[in-house]
């Protein structure tokens, strides 16, 4: 498999700007990447010509007493793994961007 560069995009602006004009797949995700998410990026890559795996941890996504600011995060890690399985690039926005 041909190695490329993974970008990192933190707004949707720079998103847009990157699929614009390319078939693309989407693979989101809360992050701390596993097997599954890996075999989505690796049946997007062989599909589209653009792979971009997402990366947020919705902070309304939990209830009450649910702790938030325990919920495993790794991006740099995260980042690694979408690489090797074939991410053209990863969206990591803060919360305040959506």
């Amino acid at each position: 498999m041909e190695r490329r560069e993974t970008r990192v995009l933190r707004s949707i602006e720079e998103a847009r700007s990157f699929t614009k004009e390319r078939p693309l797949g989407f693979v989101p995700t809360m992050g701390y990447l596993h097997e599954g998410h890996i075999s989505l990026v690796r049946r997007a890559r062989e599909e589209c010509a653009t792979v971009i795996v997402s990366v947020f941890v919705n902070p309304l996504q939990f209830g009450p007493g649910e702790d938030f600011s325990h919920y495993p995060r790794d991006p740099e890690r995260d980042t690694a793994l979408a690489k090797e399985a074939g991410a053209d690039a990863m969206f990591m926005p803060e919360a305040a961007e959506l």
